[in-house]
C-alpha cells in the first residue's frame, strides 16, 4: 500500500527512512544481523554509512532521484554497550530495551516462556538469536533475588546489530551483501544471521501477500504532529487526527507529542571533546540522542503453510459434520475467521465484505461497535481485531470515541517482510525455512508492542471469551466464530513460531553520526 504521509524535509533529512516507508517500489530485501567485537567503537558504522546513506531524503527522492537501494541501521543494547556508550547513556534507554526481549519477565508476558520451559510458540530448543543482553538496568539490579529466579537465557547467535536493506533485484541485494560484508570484515564485524526477504507483491491486486496467501501491510495507524512535522499526501500538513487511524506522531517517533500529549522520551548523549555532539539537540543538561530516533521490535516467525491450511481444511470438515446447512463453511471461509479479514484484505461483515475505496483501494476506515459489535462478520477473537480492536470493546455507544482513542495509543508502525520461499502446494510440508520477519516501530516497547501481545494478542479472556488466544499467532486451543442461532467453534493449532528476537534502537542520522564517532 502506498504512503499516505511523510514527514517535513527539515524532519526527513534527520531520520531514518524506515520510519516513513516500507520500500514498497524495492521488490527484494535482505536482514543481515551483525555481531561486533569487544571495543567495537564507531569506526565500522561510518564506513558502511558512507557508502549506504540512511535518510529518508535520499533513499525516497527528496532530492529528486531516489537511491537504487535503501538501508537502515539498528543497534540492541549489548550492541551500543559494545560500541562504547557509558552506563550513564545506557541507563538513559528505556527498560524494555535495556533488558532485552530474552529477559524473564518479558518472555512470560509475550507468551514464550514460562517456569523455565519454552512453550510451543517458540521453535524447538528455543530462539536461535537475540542481543544476548546483559541485565545492566537498574530495575534489574534492585529486583529481589531467590532460589527459583530463572537464569538468564542466552541464544547460540549474538546480534548487535541489524541492517535491513532493499533493491530491485535479487542479483543487486547479492551484490550489494557482497560488498558489505568486506567492508565489516575490516572492522572485525561479523555477519552471525542473515534473511533474504521479499514483498510478496501480487501486482493484479496491488497489494503484498504473505506465506499463507492473505493480503498484508493493509492497516496502519496515520500520524499527525500539531507543530507541522506530519505531511500529507495532497502535501498538506497533518496537524489533526484521522477519524478511525489518527495517532500522535510521537507514537513513532521520539521527541514529540504522543498520544498522552506527552513528549516521547527518548536517550540522551554525554558531551565529549571531538564529539559530533552539536548535530545533537540540548535536552535536560545532555543531548538528545532520541530525537527522531524510535525502538525497533523484531521478531522472525516461522509460518507452517501446510499445518494451517491442513487446519483449515479439518476444522471446516467438523463445522459442516457438525451442522451439515453450513455449507458455505469452507477452509478459505475458517481461514479468514482466524485471521479477521478476507483473503484479499477485504474487512469482514455480517453480510459479506467491506466495499473497496473508489480508487479501488481496500478500506482501512472502518469500525467495529455499531457494525459487527457481537463478531458476527469479524470474530471478536480473530487475529486483526485482537491486533487492533478499535472501537469494538466498548461497553456502551456513548464509550465508542474514548475506547478508539485508547485502542490508537497501543498502536505500533509495521515495517516486516516475508523471508523464504513460496510454497509450490500449500498443502505438502516440504521442509523449506519460510516465515515472516516482524518488524514494528514504537516510541514505547512497554505500553505499544508489549501490551498488545500480552493484554490483547495472547489474552485468555480478551473481549468476554473465555481460555481463547489469538487464533492464527497462539498455541492451540479453540476459537469461537460467533452466528446464528449457534456460534461455530473451531480448532486451530500452532502455525507460527519464534525463532529469535530482540528490542533495537533506530537511532536518527545525527545519532548515527555520533556513534559512528565513538
Amino acid at each position: 500500500m502506498a504512503s499516505t504521509w511523510k514527514l517535513s524535509e527539515k524532519i526527513a533529512k534527520d531520520t531514518q527512512a524506515l520510519v516513513v516507508s516500507g520500500f514498497g517500489r524495492l521488490e527484494y530485501g535482505v536482514a543481515l544481523f551483525l555481531q561486533l567485537p569487544a571495543g567495537a567503537g564507531g569506526k565500522w558504522l561510518n564506513a558502511l554509512l558512507d557508502k549506504y546513506p540512511a535518510t529518508a531524503a535520499d533513499q525516497l527522492g527528496g532530492n529528486g532521484n531516489p537511491l537504487p537501494f535503501a538501508m537502515s541501521l539498528s543497534l540492541t543494547a549489548s550492541g551500543l554497550t559494545a560500541m562504547g556508550l557509558s552506563k550513564t547513556e545506557m541507563a538513559s534507554f528505556s527498560a524494555p530495551f535495556r533488558e532485552g526481549m530474552m529477559q524473564t519477565d518479558r518472555l512470560r508476558r509475550l507468551g514464550d516462556r514460562r517456569k523455565g520451559q519454552w512453550l510451543d510458540t517458540v521453535i524447538d530448543g528455543g530462539p536461535k538469536w537475540s542481543g544476548n543482553t546483559e541485565q545492566l538496568d537498574l530495575v534489574s539490579a534492585v529486583r529481589a533475588k531467590s532460589d527459583t529466579e530463572e537464569l538468564p537465557v542466552v541464544t547460540e547467535m549474538t546480534v548487535h546489530a541489524m541492517v535491513l536493506l532493499y533493491a530491485d533485484s535479487e542479483v543487486e541485494i547479492a551484490e550489494y551483501v557482497g560488498d558489505i560484508a568486506k567492508l565489516l570484515k575490516k572492522h572485525k564485524v561479523a555477519i552471525v544471521h542473515q534473511l533474504p526477504l521479499a514483498l510478496g507483491k501480487d501486482d493484479e491486486k496491488g497489494f503484498s501477500r504473505e506465506h499463507f496467501g492473505f493480503a498484508d501491510g493493509i492497516s496502519q495507524p496515520l500520524p499527525f504532529d500539531e507543530e507541522e512535522a506530519v505531511v500529507g499526501r495532497g502535501g498538506e500538513y497533518i496537524t489533526t487526527g484521522d477519524p478511525v487511524n489518527g495517532v500522535r506522531l510521537g507514537e513513532i517517533l521520539m521527541g514529540y507529542e504522543n498520544g498522552h500529549q506527552e513528549i516521547a522520551p527518548g536517550p540522551i548523549a554525554e558531551d565529549k571533546e571531538g564529539s559530533p555532539l552539536p548535530e545533537l539537540e540540548r535536552a535536560r543538561g545532555r543531548r538528545d540522542l532520541g530525537k527522531n530516533g524510535s525502538y525497533v521490535v523484531v521478531r522472525q516467525l516461522s509460518q507452517n503453510v501446510a499445518a494451517f491450511w491442513n487446519g483449515m481444511d479439518k476444522a471446516a470438515d467438523a463445522i459442516r459434520t457438525q451442522d451439515p446447512s453450513a455449507t458455505h463453511a469452507n477452509e478459505e471461509w475458517v481461514a479468514e475467521k482466524v485471521v479477521g479479514r478476507g483473503i484479499d484484505g477485504k474487512a469482514l461483515r455480517r453480510d459479506g465484505y467491506l466495499d473497496n475505496d473508489i480508487n479501488g483501494s481496500v478500506r482501512n476506515d472502518f469500525l467495529y461497535f455499531d457494525d459487527d459489535r457481537h463478531g458476527e462478520g469479524c470474530p471478536l477473537g480473530s487475529h486483526v481485531r485482537r491486533a487492533n480492536p478499535r472501537d469494538s470493546l466498548a461497553p456502551g455507544k456513548t464509550m465508542k470515541q474514548t475506547l478508539l482513542d485508547a485502542a490508537n495509543n497501543h498502536r505500533i508502525l509495521r515495517r516486516g517482510r516475508k523471508y523464504g520461499p513460496d510454497p509450490k502446494d500449500k498443502r505438502k510440508d516440504d521442509g523449506k525455512e519460510r516465515g515472516l520477519l516482524f518488524v514494528c516501530l514504537n516510541t514505547d516497547i512497554a505500553r505499544q508492542f508489549e501490551f498488545t501481545q500480552q493484554t490483547w494478542l495472547l489474552n485468555s479472556d480478551f473481549a468476554t471469551l473465555f481460555e481463547e488466544t489469538d487464533p492464527l499467532v497462539g498455541p492451540d486451543g479453540e476459537m469461537t466464530i460467533p452466528a446464528k442461532p449457534l456460534r461455530r467453534r473451531a480448532k486451530v493449532e500452532t502455525f507460527v513460531k519464534m525463532v529469535g528476537g530482540e528490542y533495537f534502537f533506530l537511532p536518527s542520522i545525527p545519532g548515527l553520526a555520533y556513534l559512528a564517532s565513538l
